[in-house]
Order: C-alpha cells, then sequence, then structure tokens
C-alpha cells in the first residue's frame, strides 16, 4: 500500500484541505471505501489509532480519509459547505489525482462518531455514489440534551436555528424520499457498544430501521460489550470490511 498525505484547494469551502490516502500497488481503477473521522479527529486518525492499512492490504481497496473538521459533515448554519464538500466535491478531486473507480458497486462509506452520523447522512442523501454505508458508535442524530456547552455551542453553529427539513441534515426525512424515489438503495452495517455514551441514540435509529417495511436498507444492527473508544473502532472496521466482503 501507498500511503499518501494529499493537500488541495476545495472551491466549496474556499480554503486548502488536506485527505490521507491508501492506495494499492496495483493497477487501478480500485474500490473505494471513504472513511469518515469523528469529532475530536482529523484525516490522520483512522490510521494512527487503527490497523486499517494492514486490513486493506492485497485486497484492492483504497481508502480516502477527509478531514471533516468539527462540521458534522454538513452544510453549516455557521460555517463551511462540508457535506457538499465530502459528498460532491471530494470524489471528484480524488478521481483526478488517483485510479479510483466512479462506479456505485465499487464504493462505500463508513465513520465513527460524527463521522458515523455522516456516513448515514451522505450515503443516504447520495445513494447512487454508494453501495453500503458503515455507521460505528453513532445515529442519524448524534445530538443529546445532556451534551456539555461546548459541543452544544458547536451543534449551535452546524445547525443554526432554521428547520433541517429538506435539507441534508434531515437523514430519516431522506431515507422516505429515497424509498419513493426509486434510486436504488444502499446497505447499512450498524454497530454500537453497549456502555457507549451515543447507545440510546444508536437503539432509536435501530428502531427506525426496523420500523421500515421490508428491510429496504438490508440494515444490520450489532450491539457488543464496548464504549466510546479505538478499540472498539479497530474492531468494527474489520467487521465493515466483511460485511462489505472486502476481507
Amino acid at each position: 500500500m501507498v500511503l499518501i498525505h494529499a493537500g488541495y484547494f476545495s472551491h466549496e469551502l474556499g480554503m486548502c484541505m488536506q485527505s490521507d490516502v491508501l492506495l494499492p500497488q496495483s493497477e487501478g481503477p480500485h474500490r473505494v471505501l471513504w472513511l469518515l473521522h469523528g469529532a475530536s479527529d482529523d484525516e490522520t486518525a483512522w490510521q494512527r489509532r487503527t490497523s486499517i492499512e494492514r486490513y486493506v492490504e492485497g485486497t484492492g481497496l483504497a481508502v480516502v480519509m477527509p478531514c471533516g473538521h468539527l462540521s458534522s459533515y454538513v452544510n453549516m448554519a455557521h460555517g463551511g459547505k462540508y457535506f457538499s464538500y465530502i459528498a460532491d466535491e471530494l470524489p471528484t478531486i480524488m478521481r483526478g489525482f488517483f485510479s479510483l473507480s466512479d462506479k456505485r458497486e465499487d464504493n462505500f462509506i463508513a465513520g465513527l462518531s460524527m463521522g458515523g452520523a455522516g456516513a448515514l447522512r451522505i450515503g443516504i442523501a447520495r445513494p447512487e455514489n454508494y453501495c453500503a454505508i458503515g455507521c460505528f458508535s453513532a445515529s442519524v442524530d448524534n445530538r443529546r440534551r445532556d451534551m456539555p456547552g461546548r459541543t452544544s455551542r458547536r451543534y449551535g453553529l452546524t445547525y443554526g436555528d432554521a428547520p433541517i427539513e429538506g435539507t441534508e441534515k434531515d437523514t430519516r426525512g431522506n431515507v422516505h424520499k429515497l424509498l419513493q424515489s426509486g434510486k436504488p438503495v444502499p446497505r447499512i452495517y450498524h454497530a454500537c457498544g453497549s456502555e457507549d455514551f451515543l447507545l440510546e441514540n444508536a437503539r432509536e435509529t435501530r428502531a427506525f430501521f426496523e420500523s421500515l417495511e421490508g428491510n429496504p436498507f438490508d440494515y444490520q444492527y450489532e450491539e457488543m460489550p464496548g464504549a466510546h473508544t479505538w478499540d472498539f473502532w479497530d474492531a468494527r472496521i474489520q467487521d465493515f470490511l466483511r460485511y462489505i466482503h472486502v476481507k
């Protein structure tokens, strides 16, 4: 594998951005896992804290790990257009640099915590681009009433006071729109630890998807011992790779 630290300009954000990329040392175009970090991390977190490179070695899978700052991967009410950047601009940028497949069946998106909610949000809003979604220690909405002040203020910058209906922020609404649209539906793998502080949110998300008649997303939920930790996420990324038949 080749590890590339890529810096480039984002027109959606109006500033330079960074992504770390794991690229197979073989002829492309390669299948791609778009892997999103959590709120306290950056583009380096997944390869620093897990063995993701070792897990994808020899599989022909490229891994793109972009920086999403503290954006929740949405077009922020008081900030940058991070949804537009990650969902629409970044794939074009990366495919211009590297031999990456643009086929839906070759593209997957996953993330942890803030990135898990972001993966659900982006994968459901752009179902034509991803065939599977991985959501770890997260839900369709990670917000809770007992969030500390700093996190609460961050959500204020992210969501503002405007209604989310009809926007990329409304993941539940976008699920129903997708099912009515006739577009292809991505598969979803969702996992949360039984000691995770977002467990209640994850269970609410499980109830939502399990309420959909016929399990249209081939939704799979797993709950096992674990907390909001890298030990848990290192294990879950391996589970997701098996889920998408990579490992």
